[in-house]
């Protein structure tokens, strides 16, 4: 079976030991490399190319924004997951929007964990529950708004967009909406064709620039 590949960033050798020994666990994880500062995290993500950064977002050097923003420049296919002790909306949608693929807040259970884990690994995004809780009273009414000059979306459109941003899976969005995966998928096509984006960190961008998502 082949592995996870990940390098870990966190400056706090104690933080870094006991999330690597929670990885292992998993089995089918391989800590590759060990990085204390940002700098140090964006050369060993050049050097080993791995499938997934699990960092830090307050780091000496570069912090976890700033990595994710990086990180595509020199390896393309690695997934940034960040691990923060904030529970507050601005750094996640800062996250988010430099290109994370997911944000999990640190006092989150292992089973949460490694659930975000395995479906960024997997090409999916994934938020911490209070933070898709503060996205989701951020954008909800505008969920329900016509469609406008600034906002090409319809408003059923809008929906599945706010859903699609608060990180959950087609089938969730389906069984919220109470429509078929079909339609969800649908629905998801036509709003990424409509805006010319086709990821989730792009969807985030374009929320928060038509005030959908607070910026700061």
């Amino acid at each position: 079976m082949e592995k996870i590949r990940v390098v870990l960033a966190d400056d706090h050798s104690f933080v870094r030991a006991g999330v690597r020994s929670i990885l292992e666990e998993m089995g089918d994880v391989a800590v590759v490399a060990e990085a204390a500062d940002g700098q140090q995290a964006l050369a060993l993500v050049e050097a080993h190319q791995p499938d997934l950064l699990l960092t830090d977002i307050s780091m000496p050097g570069l912090d976890g924004v700033e990595l994710a923003s990086r990180v595509p420049a020199v390896s393309p296919e690695t997934r940034v997951l960040v691990l923060s002790m904030h529970a507050d909306r601005p750094y996640a949608t800062k996250a988010i929007a430099a290109g994370a693929a997911g944000y999990v807040v640190k006092d989150a259970g292992l089973d949460e964990l490694e659930k975000a884990l395995r479906a960024v690994a997997n090409g999916e995004s994934y938020l911490s529950p209070p933070i898709s809780t503060h996205l989701l009273a951020d954008y909800s009414r505008l969920a329900k708004a016509e469609a406008t000059p600034s906002s090409p979306l319809t408003p059923r459109q809008l929906e599945v967009l706010q859903l699609v941003v608060e990180g959950l899976p087609t089938k969730t969005i389906a069984r919220r909406l109470q429509i078929s995966v079909k339609t969800a998928e649908t629905h998801r096509a036509q709003l990424m064709d409509r805006l010319d984006i086709h990821d989730v960190p792009g969807l985030v961008k374009y929320a928060i620039r038509i005030g959908m998502i607070a910026s700061d």
